[in-house]
């Protein structure tokens, strides 16, 4: 695993939709992640997580 791997993995993990953002960019991953934090952030975790670790 590379460091921007990793600084991807732990800015998931703060905030995730910063992580997607800074993976896929503005896009229906974004809207998706935003909508998964507002009603609940564990969900908005793990999709923020697969998002950045899929390759």
């Amino acid at each position: 695993m590379d460091t921007n791997k990793l600084l991807l993995v732990i800015i998931a993990i703060l905030l995730p939709p910063v992580g997607v953002f800074l993976k896929k960019g503005a896009g229906k991953d974004l809207l998706i992640n935003i909508l998964l934090c507002i009603f609940f952030f564990v969900p908005g975790l793990i999709h923020a997580l697969w998002v950045v670790l899929q390759e």
